[in-house]
């Protein structure tokens, strides 16, 4: 079969089209970025496209041409910079369905969505995915409904990175609703769910939560996390509810930047439900995946990717504030900075290379804390650092020695820009 998988440089994404592919089937790959994933899986064919902008069905039309199914795995948790909920859970979902009405040959859709007990949450995450469930079931196209409750595998993203970034933590495991009830499922599961229903073995119609037994609570979650990345166990640290609203407050505010925290308010409302299927609801019971996962035990890298994971968020403010505070400090008393560049240097010149310089010291701290700038940014930076070491050498050798090292602190600021740029990626 031909094949578009949409969202498939993600987390879900790039195992089911690796799943399918491996199977045989002509897998055509849609995402944003797909540079990465298409190096990762050259066997999939890829397209670049923000499904944001795909909301007609002359927009869908192209990508549909040959397609017999298309699996949509794409989502967003919350609307920010980068994300527009209405527009990708929704907008795009009917104009897709709409698309394949008009197709001589309807292709089938497997949609990946989420249980709908979590309505309750009342975000506007789970209102538009169902929403675009709803539509699916009454357009009259052959399709299936899969609802996975938490997927986990050997990589992580969202909220399965930050469990083990919680689970890392040194001395206690500070946990908010730490009884809440979980499902978890594996990836790769959820993956084969997907082909059982392209292939029919799931029959058309069919909505169905996806969810692995047996269900456990999130301190459970957090210990065996703990525990597979090898450390020794410690106590839980409960805290209340209302610990984590200044972080997601914060984390709501960085997602207005294009970063996308699984500490955002959507991601704390739901943990604080719980994600399992609800009583009597249909499900698709997987095997538990937690022994899957012992048998891929961590390595170094792991651990340093759980550490990281929340120090990444600070790296790179206290870059942004480096730079916004090298650039800001000058500016409040100009002419003393400007005599740094001495007696052979023009005046009026030295007093331009300052301003000039100081504004865009500023600028760059400013642009690296918006995501789809930031690594422009961090580049410019290491660009602007040697130039400032070579500039300065040059101008004024005897900074070399200055007691306050002007020139020597550049080297600290290079590689706190280096490790930034080497943890910018989410996937």
């Amino acid at each position: 079969m031909t094949i578009l998988v949409l969202g498939a440089t993600g987390f879900i994404g790039q195992v089911v089209a690796q799943t399918l592919s491996d199977e045989g089937h002509a897998v055509t790959g849609l995402g944003r970025d797909i540079d990465r994933a298409s190096a990762r899986m050259p066997a999939v064919a890829w397209t670049s496209r923000d499904l944001a902008r795909l909301r007609t069905v002359a927009d869908w039309q192209p990508l549909l041409d040959g397609v017999t199914a298309v699996v949509n795995c794409a989502g967003a948790l919350q609307d920010g910079l980068r994300d527009d909920l209405a527009a990708v859970q929704r907008d795009a979902m009917l104009a897709l369905q709409a698309a394949c009405v008009a197709q001589a040959t309807p292709p089938m859709i497997v949609q990946i969505s989420a249980p709908e007990n979590l309505a309750a949450a009342g975000t506007r995450f789970i209102a538009t995915k169902l929403e675009a469930d709803a539509a699916l079931s009454r357009s009259g196209l052959p399709h299936v409904i899969l609802r996975p409750t938490v997927v986990v595998g050997r990589n992580a993203y969202g909220g399965t990175a930050l469990l083990r970034a919680i689970a890392s933590m040194p001395l206690v495991l500070p946990l908010v609703d730490a009884d809440s009830p979980l499902n978890a499922v594996h990836v790769s599961d959820l993956a084969a769910a997907v082909s059982d229903a392209i292939a029919g073995r799931i029959p058309s119609g069919s909505d169905l939560v996806v969810a692995g037994r047996p269900t456990r609570r999130l301190e459970e979650m957090a210990r065996f996390y703990r525990e597979w990345l090898g450390l020794r166990p410690a106590p839980v640290l409960r805290l209340p509810a209302v610990a984590a609203r200044p972080l997601s407050a914060i984390a709501d505010l960085a997602g207005r930047l294009g970063w996308r925290s699984p500490l955002r308010s959507t991601a704390t409302v739901i943990s604080g439900f719980g994600v399992s299927p609800a009583d009597g609801r249909q499900t698709l019971w997987t095997p538990d995946p937690l022994p899957r996962l012992r048998r891929e035990p961590a390595a170094a890298q792991d651990l340093w990717f759980s550490r990281l994971y929340l120090l990444k968020p600070l790296v790179i403010v206290t870059l942004a504030a480096f730079w916004i505070a090298s650039g800001a400090i000058p500016l409040l008393n100009p002419m003393p900075a400007a005599g740094m560049f001495g007696e052979d240097v023009p005046p009026v010149l030295a007093l331009t290379v300052t301003l000039f310089t100081s504004v865009l010291d500023i600028a760059l701290g400013l642009a690296v804390l918006v995501q789809p700038y930031a690594r422009r940014a961090m580049l410019a930076m290491l660009a602007v650092s040697v130039a400032y070491l070579v500039g300065g050498t040059v101008i004024q050798p005897g900074l070399w020695l200055d007691p306050l090292g002007p020139l020597v602190k550049i080297f600290p600021s290079l590689l706190l820009t280096l490790c930034a740029l080497a943890i910018l990626e989410d996937r």
